[in-house]
């Protein structure tokens, strides 16, 4: 048989995510974002349940290619713009809207000879410091934009670095509105969480709002307002089971360098799950896991393709584990649920990065 690891990608709980982001902001028109293989849930899984969108956001032209080969048919964002010139060629042949956040994409365009106009995304640099230009500069970006027969439409967009806190997006929003000023076009400004958390600030939830996160049941807040509070539902599920039970004497050590010691006898169970599977390398003894649907931890150091695990709570509950006992690493099955933020916490990192670590060689089913 197989090695026991699946992850489950669970397509009720997107459409309930996306519905969850339509509430937060019912006037606003909705881009799902899936980059980054929609983070790690794959963009032909998810696709179905997206659908109801009204536009796909994401990076690569490939992935691009790959929503049209679904049958989408409508707007696709370019979140970071064209990498090259000659990328402006597919952008006309697919139909993509594509974000312009540099003076060298202008460049492109001016000297771009294509068959039909661009409808661009012009991005100002609010605070992030990654891509964008100065509220100061972008008005002369937008005219000079405007003046381009190649260009048609022309939308105005940031993106908020701190919209998580409170009071994050305040010098954002000014910057936003002292940069735009009076010139026409629709807007875009928030992420995933500006939906949720300023999703009633009518200038937040603009012409358009692009979560990411929270369509895949991750909370943008982390475990502060957990998803469970924003009343989303984990997308992926990563399920394993025991193949072995190892018993141990007060004082014996478990894993790699001997990270873990015994501070009683104990019954170790050993997981199919390692980082080679995408699963933390970094977590820490005492990472919450799910077996037999009872919560226990890890113990030891993550190796390539085993974690350890500490059984006896789950003989404490009156459960009998044995090799083939289910194993839930993160999300749901019949009898639990985990959240992939609490995992991702233990670890010192975000639900993100565990979504999208998720290796290939893990087998993938969709329900």
């Amino acid at each position: 048989m197989p090695r026991p690891i699946s992850a489950v990608i669970h397509t009720a709980a997107l459409s309930h995510n996306l519905l969850r982001v339509r509430q937060a902001t019912p006037a606003s028109k909705v881009w799902a974002v899936v980059k980054a293989n929609a983070y790690g849930h794959g963009i032909a899984r998810a696709y179905g349940a997206l659908r109801t969108a009204d536009g796909f956001a994401l990076l690569d032209l490939t992935e691009a290619e790959k929503l049209r080969a679904l049958g989408w048919v409508g707007p696709i964002l370019l979140l970071e713009g064209c990498f090259a010139p000659e990328d402006l060629a597919l952008c006309e042949r697919l139909n993509l809207w594509h974000v312009v956040h540099c003076r060298e994409q202008i460049d492109w365009l001016a000297v771009h000879r294509g068959n039909r106009t661009h409808r661009v995304f012009l991005k100002m640099n609010t605070g992030m410091n990654r891509v964008g230009f100065s509220p100061e500069a972008y008005a002369a970006a937008w005219e000079r934009l405007n003046a381009l027969p190649q260009v048609g439409e022309i939308t105005h967009m940031t993106h908020f670095a701190c919209a998580d806190e409170a009071g994050g997006i305040d010098e954002a929003l000014a910057r936003f509105a002292r940069g735009v000023g009076h010139l026409p076009g629709e807007r875009t400004l928030a992420n995933s969480a500006a939906v949720l958390v300023h999703g009633a600030d009518p200038r937040v939830a603009t012409d358009w709002v692009r979560p990411g996160i929270a369509l895949y049941g991750s909370s943008p807040t982390g475990l502060a307002l957990d998803a469970a509070h924003w009343k989303l539902r984990p997308a992926m599920s990563l399920r394993s089971e025991l193949i072995d039970i190892q018993h141990i004497a007060a004082g014996e050590c478990v894993g790699y360098g001997a990270r873990f010691t015994a501070p009683r006898p104990m019954r170790i169970g050993v997981v199919a799950c390692g980082y080679a599977d995408g699963y933390p390398r970094v977590a820490p003894n005492g990472t919450p896991i799910v077996v037999d649907g009872v919560r226990t931890q890890l113990v030891g150091r993550v190796s390539m393709d085993m974690i350890t695990v500490d059984l006896e709570p789950v003989f404490a509950a009156g459960n009998q584990p044995m090799i083939g006992s289910p194993v839930l690493l993160w999300g749901q099955d019949a009898q639990a649920e985990l959240s992939i933020d609490e995992v991702a916490a233990a670890a010192g990192t975000l639900g993100y990065e565990l979504m999208c670590a998720l290796a290939a060689r893990v087998p993938v089913r969709v329900e």
